[in-house]
């Protein structure tokens, strides 16, 4: 899978100085596993261009990445976890939780218990980021593990619980997509038009506070 490229990554944060920062954490469906042109029709790419100029969005999504310390690929031991932090985000959208679903690495309280450590790692920013919790999106059938099952009755309800508790903003891309299925050619990553979409949920989520 292609990787976002150092040069396309300095670029972010040399034009970001006097930009609204935003920072898209998540997995394969953020990083744009399946769109041929990440750097073109990936999700934070297209929310960049409906935030308009006055943003800089990065990109960091990790293929595989789960949110749980203990899952088969922690998002807390990725290069991408790093890049938040450099980056010093003004916003920060976390969209984790589908690689969690499959079976090995699921464990609600686990699950809960490291979502809570990651927000307030965020928080320790000087930048105080205003954070922004998604909702994944549907898995439209069982792939390599990831399951819809477990992502409607044990990651949303978590998210849903976290939210509350922390006094943050909810983004339901999962009720926005749930009629999209065939814009998941493989059931799980959506392409080119979903990703729009999903980078549309987010767009309006982010000027509603």
């Amino acid at each position: 899978m292609k990787r976002i490229t150092i040069i396309p990554l300095l670029l972010i944060f040399l034009v970001s100085s006097c930009a609204v920062k935003v920072a898209c954490v998540g997995d394969s469906i953020t990083e744009g596993a399946g769109i041929s042109r990440q750097s073109r029709d990936g999700y934070p790419v297209v929310l960049n261009q409906l935030l308009g100029k006055r943003y800089a969005v990065l990109n960091s999504g990790r293929s595989a990445a789960t949110l749980q310390k203990k899952g088969d690929l922690p998002y807390w031991n990725c290069n991408e976890f790093s890049n938040v932090f450099a980056f010093k985000p003004d916003i920060i959208v976390i969209k984790l939780g589908t690689n969690d679903t499959k079976p090995y690495n699921w464990k609600l309280a686990d699950f809960e218990k490291d979502y809570q450590a990651l927000i307030d790692t965020f928080s320790t920013l000087k930048s105080k980021p205003r954070i922004l919790l998604c909702k994944p999106v549907p898995a439209f059938k069982t792939k390599w593990g990831i399951n819809d099952s477990t992502v409607v009755n044990g990651v949303i309800p978590a998210v849903e619980r976290l939210a509350v508790r922390n006094n943050l903003q909810v983004v339901d891309l999962y009720g926005g997509l749930k009629n999209d299925g065939a814009d998941f050619p493989d059931d799980i990553h959506p392409n080119e038009k979903a990703a729009a979409k999903m980078a549309e949920i987010i767009a309006r989520a982010l000027k509603n506070k």
